[in-house]
């Protein structure tokens, strides 16, 4: 007997686009190809760059190899959030947030391999996942990027928060997340807030099925509690699969640095100086 070979991702995000994705990977889109490079567009939220019934495929995939390998990642509002304060007006709030995510830095983690069996691990290192990443953003990217999965369910969230890091040099600067957002028919919807003019006044909705949000961090901006349609609460899930992009500055090796389509190489640092080593490239 001839044993049926189990579904699985594709290896290349490319072949999850529609025309429209592929020029954008290609560079061929002038509005959307380097449109981070604006300081003052803090992300993009693409439609019909992913194939829709691709995307379905995908996510129902998802949820069956790695539903049951998730764990909470939870931080709730601090406990004397109220009670501790002793001046008026002068409430903090950290981050807070509920959602459930797949555990992918350990190789020996239910989540990774489970991810791995369905080639999710390989869709998200592919060459093309960064790429189009580095399409969008118009900076050329580090390779080893970090990846991630999340699944809102019900009620889940991501409270008030810019994403800043201040302390990691190679991050303080600015760096770039993309998400591909895979959504259960079960979802009523869900969406990101952000800042502008120094208010939460602006809102996108991201229960998408392979919509694509690329993302020039630090800004401010939340996540709603997902909502669920009447009686459906308990297959109400948004996959969100992620990529972490730190920037390649100059001097970066082109065989450790993803580039937009048609950008040059960059130029390697060179040292002039007196000495032994000078001049080295």
């Amino acid at each position: 007997m001839v044993r049926a070979m189990s579904p699985r991702l594709p290896t290349q995000f490319a072949d999850l686009l529609t025309p429209k994705g592929r020029r954008i990977l290609e560079g061929r889109d002038a509005e959307t190809c380097g449109a981070l490079l604006d300081p003052t567009r803090p992300f993009i939220a693409l439609q019909g760059v992913i194939d829709v019934k691709k995307a379905a495929e995908a996510r129902d995939l998802l949820d069956a190899a790695l539903r049951d390998t998730l764990v909470t990642m939870e931080d709730p509002i601090p406990e004397d959030s109220i009670s501790g304060m002793v001046e008026n007006y002068t409430e903090a709030l950290p981050k807070t947030v509920r959602v459930r995510t797949a555990l992918l830095e350990s190789r020996r983690s239910r989540s990774w391999r489970a991810a791995e069996g369905v080639g999710l691990v390989a869709l998200l290192r592919s060459d093309t996942f960064a790429a189009f990443a580095a399409a969008v953003s118009g900076r050329p990217l580090k390779r080893g990027w970090g990846i991630q999965v999340l699944c809102y369910g019900p009620g889940d969230y991501t409270g008030p928060h810019n994403d800043h890091h201040p302390e990691e040099a190679d991050a303080r600067d600015g760096y770039v997340d993309m998400h591909v957002s895979l959504t259960m028919p079960a979802v009523d919807h869900q969406y990101l807030v952000y800042a502008k003019d120094g208010h939460f006044s602006e809102l996108t909705k991201v229960s998408t099925v392979g919509g694509v949000t690329v993302y020039r961090l630090p800004f401010w901006h939340y996540t709603t509690p997902l909502a669920a349609k009447p009686s459906k609460e308990d297959a109400a899930r948004r996959w969100v699969l992620l990529g972490t992009f730190l920037d390649a500055p100059p001097g970066t090796r082109p065989s450790s640095t993803v580039l937009p389509a048609g950008a040059p190489p960059p130029v390697r640092a060179v040292t002039v100086g007196r000495g032994t080593g000078a001049g080295r490239r």
